[in-house]
């Protein structure tokens, strides 16, 4: 009942957010779950330094997340102390990385929506999913899901893609016309491809100080693998259940070689200690920033994540794909495309795979070009800036503005 109540003050707040004057210049910036990360994070940070003509405003629900952002020199507010609701009422553009949720759906009327998104559409999402845990939001669209996810009914004005051949599916996905897609790349993945004395500056001023700590130490191994799997609906425990750590700690110790393990966000991960155990594993938070270290490893594991793609961007780079799930998973996701003539890397379907592949050393990157250029077309590391010159320059729902 108290859920019910606050969420009918959040739909009488969005009925007065419709009157209230927006500016051009003011630009709100959020993520998912409070945290400063992904695309808006990048995008944000290039326009606090380099646009001086805007206004921008990290706003978020976690006092923890608005200190972190004010303690790099950034302007930051909790989205309900009263600079952050005036802000949040006062924007003219919102910029998030999923939904408008990110900031807050409800102060969000007549601001112009642009979705950074976080991943290449690999994946049936959204309004094209037709099975599994979302079918009721997406598919039969009940009364209950309209109520307490209405964030996910809002169609953005803008989205950002990457390539005409990425943008059909995400068009279709988000209901909106591929016109308003926007083939300029991920700002996330600037850094990826930045000059090294660039992307060491913004880990000194940007990044809390063990992502440079964590540098360090990797810098000491031979290799280092970093395994990112996707995130299930159903929330498995997956480390414990698909890795014998004994073997892998021994087989990264023959190497001189470092595991990292990164969950996803949504994952539930039961017990932390016991990857403390081995010398040679190491457990990442899900909450952590990977992309300003995703440089200084050597091979990527993932599997149905758009991660994959991101990682292609870099030279020098080896991917596995680690399927163990492959026939389970695909009852409950089904991809845009045939899944093995959209990826690239290594197959493993087993532990046992997995390990051979790792002691071979042997990966065969033959496809990396072609995936690479299929996704991400002529990209080379500038999102933030193009993204940025062209909501300046934007002439469109001006008449909304003061």
């Amino acid at each position: 009942m108290i859920k019910f109540a606050i969420y009918l003050a959040g739909y009488a707040v969005r009925f007065f957010s419709f009157w209230m004057p927006r500016s051009k210049r003011i630009w709100a910036f959020g993520s998912f779950r409070g945290a400063f990360a992904d695309n808006a994070k990048y995008l944000f940070v290039y326009v606090s330094e380099q646009c001086p003509e805007v206004l921008p405003v990290w706003l978020t629900g976690k006092k923890k997340t608005m200190l972190q952002v004010r303690a790099a020199g950034l302007r930051a507010y909790t989205l309900f102390s009263l600079r952050g609701f005036y802000y949040a009422l006062r924007s003219g553009y919102y910029f998030f990385n999923a939904y408008t949720s990110d900031i807050c759906y409800f102060t969000s009327g007549r601001a112009v929506a642009v979705n950074l998104w976080h991943g290449v559409g690999l994946k049936k999402i959204e309004f094209c999913i037709d099975r599994g845990p979302l079918y009721d939001r997406y598919v039969r669209k009940t009364l209950k899901e309209r109520f307490y996810y209405p964030q996910v009914y809002k169609r953005p004005d803008y989205f950002v893609s990457s390539t005409p051949f990425q943008t059909v599916k995400f068009a279709e996905a988000f209901r909106i016309p591929e016109s308003r897609c926007l083939n300029v790349g991920y700002p996330r993945n600037d850094i990826l491809l930045m000059p090294e004395r660039e992307r060491e500056r913004f880990i000194r001023k940007f990044e809390p100080e063990r992502t440079a700590d964590w540098i360090r130490e990797w810098q000491g191994y031979e290799r280092v693998y970093l395994y990112m799997p996707t995130w299930r609906e159903s929330q498995r425990n997956l480390f414990a259940e698909h890795l014998d750590l004994e073997a892998l700690n021994e087989a990264m110790k023959r190497q001189q070689a470092l595991f990292v393990l990164k969950p996803h966000a949504n994952t539930v991960v039961e017990s932390r200690d016991i990857f403390m155990r081995y010398e040679h594993i190491r457990f990442l938070e899900g909450d952590v920033d990977i992309y300003p270290l995703l440089p200084y490893t050597h091979v990527l594991i993932t599997d149905y994540s758009s991660v994959l793609y991101d990682y292609l961007l870099m030279e020098g780079k080896k991917v596995v794909l680690y399927l163990y799930d492959y026939d389970d998973y695909v009852k409950d996701r089904d991809f845009n495309y045939p899944f093995r003539e959209h990826v690239a890397g290594e197959l493993a379907y087993s532990f046992e795979e997995l390990l051979g592949v790792m002691e071979r050393n042997d990966y065969d990157v033959g496809n990396y070009p072609v995936i690479r250029r299929r996704f991400w077309g002529d990209y080379a590391g500038d999102a933030c800036r193009m993204l940025a010159e062209r909501f300046i320059n934007f002439r469109t729902f001006v008449s909304a503005f003061i």
